[in-house]
């Protein structure tokens, strides 16, 4: 197995650093992670096996330069059109992909970026994730807002002028349940235009609920879809869980969101099996459920609270923009986000190339955008952030940062009637 995830475990107590010991080191101990736990939905659906077929069966080294000219000569990207595009053979061509890119970018979505923000509510968390700093056993200030603090933080972005919000909360049950996690949407809706969620999976009826409060769309990162590897790093929870997570975008479909959005961890396993089948997974459930929008995220691995020597399968920025390329011109009517683990310099060009979506005054802690955004200080105490960002721009300098790329910024593009 390997180690380099783990997190330090200078400030765990004698008992847990037992069972932390224990789980890492004695599969047996470990509950199987294809089996669901009681109260989990089972979907009859075809989509994890598609899936993973194409993923098990990509051999990335065999593709060539010739087998990419073609990719990029035809009309329309082929799921071996894609394949060679992720390929290494690939990266030569990454200036002609970039063109072809834009192109598509260009038609399909005009010069438009839309600008959101996150807002954690809570980091309490029950799963032993080894490279996230939310996890069980790390050593962190945990904090879960109340409602007038949640509508006190939302104030502040709303007043920011941002008119989209994605709410995060750590993967608790126990600690933010799915009322209270209704309730938050219920305050967004009165401040935002845009309500997001990502959180836990749930069951259909409980996305029913959650969308009845107000949230138009779930976003879910399945990590990595090597199951394998999965089961290396989720070691305790709900989330150990493989298919139960795999599912969630297509519960909160049934369960009536307009969208959802899907992401792999590019760095916990391999990345271009994982950035392959998550576009597959795209792919294969808007043929399913073509009045639904979905759109990707592209994270890479970052240092995390505790633990700033995790040492992934490095993912360079030129891999990076190949991957983000390749989904656009694959999937061209497809919205890409960019996140603000990558930097400001990355993060402008890749908007005019082939990114639709971008955060700005990002904050991955808890309780703390009113010390942000004005400067005071805080009243009360604030809980620890899940990673470290590296583009901590306002909306007001993303504003205009993306319109100094001669791009438009859009703060909301869809009314309720």
């Amino acid at each position: 197995m390997d180690n380099s995830f783990f997190v330090d475990s200078a400030h765990l107590s004698k008992e847990a650093l037992e069972k932390k010991h224990r789980l890492e080191n004695d599969p047996s101990f470990r509950k199987n992670h294809m089996e669901y736990l009681e109260g989990m939905e089972v979907l009859q659906s075809d989509i994890c096996g598609k899936v993973m077929a194409q993923m098990k069966s990509y051999d990335y080294a065999k593709y060539t330069a010739k087998d990419v000219k073609a990719a990029l000569e035809h009309e329309n990207c082929s799921i071996e059109d894609f394949k060679a595009l992720l390929s290494p053979a690939a990266e030569p061509f990454l200036e002609q992909m970039a063109e072809r890119a834009r192109l598509e970018t260009s038609k399909h979505f005009g010069n438009t970026v839309y600008i959101f923000t996150p807002l954690y509510i809570a980091n309490y968390c029950e799963n032993y994730c080894v490279y996230c700093g939310f996890n069980c056993y790390n050593d962190i200030n945990r904090m879960k807002l109340n409602e007038q603090q949640i509508e006190h933080e939302m104030k502040v972005i709303a007043d920011s002028g941002m008119e989209e919000i994605l709410i995060l909360t750590g993967e608790s049950r126990a600690k933010s349940d799915v009322k209270y996690i209704g309730e938050a949407c219920k305050l967004a809706r009165k401040y935002f235009r845009m309500v997001g969620l990502e959180i836990y999976p749930v069951n259909t009826n409980e996305y029913r609920y959650l969308h009845e409060c107000g949230a138009d769309y779930v976003t879910v990162f399945q990590e990595t879809y090597d199951s394998d590897r999965y089961e290396q790093l989720h070691l305790f929870g709900h989330k150990r869980v493989w298919p139960y997570r795999f599912d969630a975008q297509e519960r909160a479909i049934l369960g009536g969101m307009r969208g959802v959005a899907f992401s792999a961890l590019l760095g916990l396993a391999d990345f271009r099996k994982d950035a392959l089948a998550t576009a597959m997974h795209v792919y294969y459930l808007q043929r399913k459920y073509p009045h639904v929008e979905m759109s990707l995220s592209c994270p890479r691995l970052r240092p995390i609270k505790n633990n700033d020597t995790i040492n992934p399968l490095e993912v360079h920025e030129k891999q990076l923009c190949q991957i983000i390329c390749a989904y656009r011109i694959f999937l061209p009517y497809v919205g890409i986000t960019v996140s603000s683990r990558e930097s400001a310099r990355f993060r402008n060009g890749i908007v005019k190339i082939a990114a639709t979506k971008i955060s700005a005054g990002v904050s991955t802690g808890i309780g703390d955008h009113e010390s942000k955004y004005t400067g005071k200080e805080a009243d009360a105490p604030e809980g620890d952030e899940q990673f470290e960002i590296d583009d901590g721009r306002s909306l007001g300098t993303m504003y205009k940062d993306i319109e100094g790329e001669g791009l438009q910024p859009v703060l909301n593009d869809y009314l309720y009637v």
